[in-house]
């Protein structure tokens, strides 16, 4: 399990570019005009992990797994999408299959790179993005409730989106008032308002420091959201280089994570995601979770017949197993748990699960 990321925002924000350099690849189309990019470019990235890294050298395996992230590059979206302006219907089609969305802005002047609005105002292309995703829910929930659908629903259902519909038409997004059944019907629907979401910045190589007038305007604005700080074109152009290259780049500009860590970060504690580990001579691997699993249900993401045949689950924190060296040096230290169903799975573990054959 990893998750998908989609890169959406008004064209010719940076979002094939940011694409490219998050991917390593050229998939993408960058171009000075609107719409470069009509169907999504989907690339799929391994999540860089030094403690898989070192689990791998310790335990002499022959293959070393990561965990990745999907990230798709969304057409650019403009005023007016959620009736088919633009590309419009395709654009929100493709954001209801991903987990998470990164608001892409621009936070740069440019004469060579043309804006779609003729003016550099991020806080004014968050409110379009945010406008078109409102519309295009509201759209969806009222059809939900035209009434020959209408019969199909139950009392609970009616009442679920009839009060998610009044917040949408007063300009709100928020879900905390909904309990998890709620939600979950909702969540059925699809709909763009309830993702959750990293805006990011893109500014150009003078701001990527300290920030600029555009980024400290979204910042104030958006004080309770995820906000990143990432230079495109640098990001292009660090992924073009090999491993020592790239760390004398990055220790030249004073960059000290690339955008793609960064987004990764954010993208985890975003939704709540948690990694623990397997290792031994034959592989080592990352696997991803959603924070407070169970053993069972973590092992399931291995292989469904193994939450069903659980029996125990062998664990050692990280730490300890590149400390000591191996599962068997933990296990003569002490530092080996063996766990029941019960068990919360913590990130970082390195576990081994015991089932019936």
């Amino acid at each position: 399990m990893g998750f998908k990321c989609g890169i959406v925002g008004l064209p010719n924000v940076g979002k094939s570019t940011l694409f490219n350099a998050l991917t390593a690849s050229k998939n993408a189309e960058a171009a000075n005009f609107p719409f470069c990019t009509i169907d999504p470019n989907i690339g799929i990235v391994d999540v860089p992990d030094e403690r898989l890294d070192r689990l791998a050298q310790l335990s002499n395996s022959k293959k070393k797994i990561f965990t990745n992230i999907t990230f798709v590059d969304i057409a650019g979206l403009v005023k007016g999408a959620s009736k088919g302006e633009g590309l419009g219907n395709k654009f929100l089609s493709h954001i209801r299959e991903v987990d998470a969305i990164i608001h892409l802005v621009r936070c740069f002047d440019s004469e060579e790179i043309t804006h779609v609005n003729s003016k550099i105002n991020p806080l004014d292309d968050l409110e379009t993005i945010r406008t078109e995703i409102l519309l295009s829910d509201i759209d969806i929930i009222q059809k939900k409730l035209e009434k020959g659908k209408k019969k199909l629903l139950n009392p609970k259902e009616i009442q679920t989106l009839e009060k998610k519909l009044g917040l949408l038409n007063k300009g709100e997004e928020e879900s905390n008032s909904f309990d998890v059944e709620e939600i979950k019907n909702l969540d059925l629907l699809g709909l763009l308002s309830l993702k959750p979401k990293i805006i990011v910045c893109n500014v150009d190589e003078q701001s990527l420091t300290n920030g600029n007038k555009y980024t400290e305007a979204v910042k104030s604005k958006f004080l309770n959201e995820k906000v990143v700080t990432i230079c495109a074109d640098i990001e292009d152009q660090i992924m073009g280089l090999d491993k020592e290259e790239r760390e004398i780049f990055m220790k030249e500009i004073g960059l000290n994570k690339t955008g793609l860590i960064k987004l990764i970060r954010e993208g985890y504690d975003l939704l709540n995601l948690d990694t623990y580990f397997t290792s031994g001579p034959e592989e080592s691997r990352a696997w991803t979770i959603k924070k407070n699993t169970l053993a069972p249900q973590a092992a399931a993401v291995i292989h469904t017949d193994f939450e069903k045949n659980f029996i125990r689950a062998e664990a050692v924190s990280c730490d300890d197993f590149i400390k000591y060296g191996s599962s068997e040096k933990c296990k003569e230290n002490g530092k080996l748990r063996i766990e029941g169903k019960d068990y919360i799975v913590k990130d970082g573990d390195v576990l081994f699960f015991r089932v019936n054959p």
